[in-house]
Parts: structure tokens; C-alpha cells; sequence
């Protein structure tokens, strides 16, 4: 045999012993996630006859549990987010609003300001053109 040969033989070798490895660690891990699921989401068995309204209350009771667990959680701080939300909209509506108001009167202000210096101005125009014409 060369040397190239043997080398390449060397490589196959570590290349399935590598293979192996990884299809050992998969089937590890395999089993540690069924042994998980077994442990932590088998039904707390109280009374086994099936039969009984006490044991389907206590499975659907344990289900709701689990499932509605985390996710009340997130719906009650959901809940209080869009509260707080929505009083910053309502005060930023009224601040709008209040903002508004003093802007429209600040506008009449303007419109009666005009309106007094235009009517002013024509009488001191008229005043102006009877000076001149006499």
C-alpha cells in the first residue's frame, strides 16, 4: 500500500467514526427530549378510572394550566401596555384639542386686528384725498 492510500483510509476511517459520533449524540439527545417530554407534560394521574367527571376535570384543568399559563401572562402585561397607551392618546388628544382652541383664537385676534387697521387706513385715506382735492 502507498502512502497516499493509507492516508486516505485514515481519513475515511476518522471520517465514520466522526459519523457515528454525531448519529450517538443525535440519539442521546433524542432520548433526552422524549424522557423531557414523558417527565413534564405526562398528566398528574389522581384518579385513573376514566370514566370519572374528577378525572377529566383534573386532565382539562392541568391542560388549561399549561397552555393558558404563560400566555395570561403576556394577555394581562398586553393589557396594561395598551392601557397606558391609550391615556397617552386620550392626553395627547385633549392637549391637541386645547392647542386648537388657543390657536383659533389666537386667529380671531388677528382677523379683528386687521380688520381695525384696514378701516383706519380707508379713513385716513379718505382724509388724505379731501386734503388734496380742496
Amino acid at each position: 500500500m502507498t502512502t497516499n492510500e493509507t492516508h486516505d483510509e485514515a481519513r475515511l476511517e476518522d471520517h465514520i467514526d466522526e459519523r457515528l459520533d454525531v448519529e450517538t449524540a443525535a440519539t442521546n439527545f433524542e432520548g433526552e427530549i422524549r424522557e423531557f417530554v414523558r417527565r413534564d407534560f405526562a398528566p398528574v394521574r389522581r384518579n385513573t378510572d376514566p370514566n370519572s367527571g374528577e378525572f377529566a376535570a383534573n386532565n382539562i384543568g392541568t391542560l388549561v394550566q399549561r397552555v393558558a399559563g404563560t400566555s395570561l401572562a403576556e394577555i394581562e402585561n398586553l393589557i396594561g401596555e395598551l392601557t397606558a397607551l391609550r391615556d397617552y392618546i386620550t392626553s395627547e388628544g385633549e392637549r391637541v384639542q386645547r392647542e386648537l382652541a388657543g390657536y383659533t383664537q389666537l386667529n380671531q385676534a388677528a382677523m379683528t386686528s386687521t380688520r381695525i387697521i384696514a378701516e383706519s387706513m380707508s379713513k385716513w385715506k379718505t382724509t388724505v384725498d379731501s386734503v388734496k382735492s380742496a
